[in-house]
């Protein structure tokens, strides 16, 4: 049977105070009085049955005892801190499995450029992640606020919709303002772009992914917001993906509307330009949304917690209207 050990608040007393070699400092490092870290090293000595110190009238010194005690207790109670700090380190970063389905543009535009600061922070979980056009509240033909995912319990979506799943926890993540842009060589060509009604003379390019009747932001309604309704007059390009109506917009083929979120890298290194202010708030918003016994497993937790405070520092998205 292992020998019983003295109090724990002891040793630390008298690591404290060999370290020291003051009852006064080591009273300060343990927030105690003087008095306390006294009487915590004579109940050490009369349990041990030894001198650990010699007290002296302006000085205090270990005795043999003491100096062949003092490596050992600071090593034991190093073990002790490095234990408590290791059980700590893995409730932060907990082991799990987070499987998430977002919609193909947002995963690969704005999601994955930022993983690598989730996985600074939780080296832990496992993340799974899938795009998918379902997760486009009318981009496709099964509709009905998150009927697609009723089978899958264990799954986290970033939905593009209206925010409403019956049977699911909801959240914004952000509501991107869509923004006009194009390819910086528009901006110089023979008819610039200098104001909005400019656009007549170019082609618009539309993205088509959101069925019509879904509340999607088209170039009607910016165009409206910016005074000019009738620019629409050339015949645009439409595309049933915004990766094609981004890259048709870098390449010079027109002018594409599209999330502000979505094309952050493009506008950074100048592959893009956006020529004009006027920003067209979405109707739709991303949403994080997920079965209710799922929201507070430790790595969901963590995923979902980090996700809200990368959205919050975006500077293309709006806060949800009050």
């Amino acid at each position: 049977m292992p020998a019983r050990l003295p109090p724990l608040t002891a040793l630390r007393a008298f690591e404290a105070a060999a370290r020291h070699l003051s009852f006064k400092r080591a009273a300060e490092e343990l927030a105690v009085t003087p008095t306390a870290i006294s009487h915590q090293i004579r109940g050490l000595e009369e349990v041990l049955g030894v001198a650990l110190f010699r007290r002296l009238p302006r000085a205090l010194e270990l005795t043999a005892a003491g100096e062949a005690m003092r490596p050992k207790i600071a090593e034991g109670l190093d073990c002790f801190v490095a234990a408590v700090e290791r059980v700590r380190e893995v409730g932060r970063h907990a082991a799990g499995r987070v499987d998430v389905v977002a919609p193909p543009s947002f995963a690969s535009r704005w999601l994955v450029p930022r993983l690598h600061r989730f996985y600074a922070a939780w080296p832990g979980v496992e993340l799974h992640l899938a795009s998918a056009l379902g997760a486009i509240d009318g981009a496709s033909e099964r509709e009905g606020g998150g009927q697609e995912m009723r089978g899958r319990r264990q799954q986290l979506w970033i939905r593009f919709g209206a925010g409403r799943y019956p049977g699911f926890r909801s959240e914004l993540l952000l509501r991107p303002v869509y923004t006009p842009v194009c390819s910086p060589r528009l901006l110089q060509a023979k008819l610039p772009l200098r104001q909005p009604a400019d656009l007549r003379y170019h082609h618009l390019i539309h993205d088509d992914t959101i069925g019509e009747g879904h509340q999607r932001a088209t170039w009607a309604d910016w165009l409206a917001a910016a005074g000019v309704p009738d620019a629409d007059r050339i015949p645009g390009l439409h595309f049933a993906d915004p990766g094609l109506a981004i890259a048709a917009a870098a390449d010079g083929l027109g002018v594409a509307l599209v999330p502000k979120p979505m094309v952050t890298a493009e506008l950074a290194d100048g592959r893009l330009a956006a020529p004009f202010e006027q920003g067209l708030v979405a109707r739709l918003a991303y949403y994080l949304v997920m079965p209710p016994a799922l929201a507070e497993t430790p790595a969901v937790a963590a995923f979902r917690d980090w996700l809200l405070q990368e959205a919050g520092t975006d500077a293309g998205a709006v806060a949800e209207p009050g």
